[in-house]
């Protein structure tokens, strides 16, 4: 039984680490983007970052959600399909 917990734990933890990679990665991206252009042009405003970042993620989230989601369902469904051998602790 414990194996089942060990085994879904780190089915999570990868599904959690693969459905935010696409959104954090545009987040990274944009916000390195926008510092070089800051500094590039020398304009240091620090809220000038959140915009664009917000609208990548959106982008971002529009395009990949359908497969985030996806996934997130196959964990449920496979955590679900667990929980009756959790009696026999």
């Amino acid at each position: 039984m414990e194996a089942n917990v060990l085994r879904a734990c780190q089915e999570a933890l990868v599904v959690s680490l693969w459905v935010s990679a696409p959104a954090a990665a545009a987040a990274l991206a944009v916000g390195l983007a926008v510092a070089v252009a800051q500094t590039a042009t020398q304009i240091q405003e620090q809220t000038l970052t959140y915009v664009p970042k917000l609208v990548a993620v959106g982008v971002v989230l529009l395009a990949a959600g359908g497969w985030m989601l996806a996934q997130l369902v196959k964990l449920a469904v496979t955590l679900f399909e667990l929980v009756p051998s959790a009696g026999d602790w």
